[in-house]
């Protein structure tokens, strides 16, 4: 079996039980990254905890207007950061967060540079005026207007920023 198709087929797995989608209510941050060039963007939200003295992540979800892939390395990777310090999770890097994906192909490497920006997003400063503007939005009814898809298709004062990801994989605000 071609290297391809054992990617596609561990892709397809993650995609039958996707874990952690969907917002997180009482989230301590969110984190919002797009890639303007292909259009996928993806949500992060992420709620710490304490354990030993230490402010760890607790839970971590996702939404995610993208790719297969890049929804299969975010569910992965939401997994992944769970017990994690945030400077612990800022230090994985896309490959790392791709976990049982395996490497990569070369034309796939921006679903996992999307998935880091997001949790870059949500851990850099959480207790930034972003990060509380952000976990309003998280905490907003279930009636879609908090969502992603909700936040598409309203005019909406802004909740935060949203980074873009430019070719090279590194990050330019807007």
């Amino acid at each position: 079996m071609a290297s391809h198709e054992e990617f596609q087929k561990r892709v397809e797995e993650a995609m039958r039980n996707p874990e952690n989608m969907g917002e997180l209510s009482e989230a301590d941050s969110v984190g919002t990254v797009g890639n303007a060039e292909c259009g996928e963007m993806l949500r992060m939200w992420v709620k710490f905890k304490e354990s030993r003295g230490k402010k760890v992540i607790d839970q971590a979800t996702f939404q995610s207007f993208g790719c297969e892939t890049a929804i299969a390395v975010a569910s992965l990777a939401t997994k992944m950061i769970q017990g994690k310090t945030p400077e612990e999770a800022l230090s994985m890097r896309g490959d790392e967060l791709a976990g049982d994906l395996g490497p990569l192909p070369p034309m796939k490497i921006h679903c996992a540079q999307l998935v880091e920006g997001a949790l870059q997003s949500a851990l850099k400063d959480p207790e930034s005026k972003e990060g509380a503007e952000g976990s309003e939005a998280a905490a907003t009814s279930n009636s879609g207007e908090g969502s992603l898809l909700g936040n598409m298709g309203q005019a909406s004062k802004p909740t935060g920023k949203i980074r873009f990801l430019n070719k090279e994989g590194g990050q330019e605000e807007e």
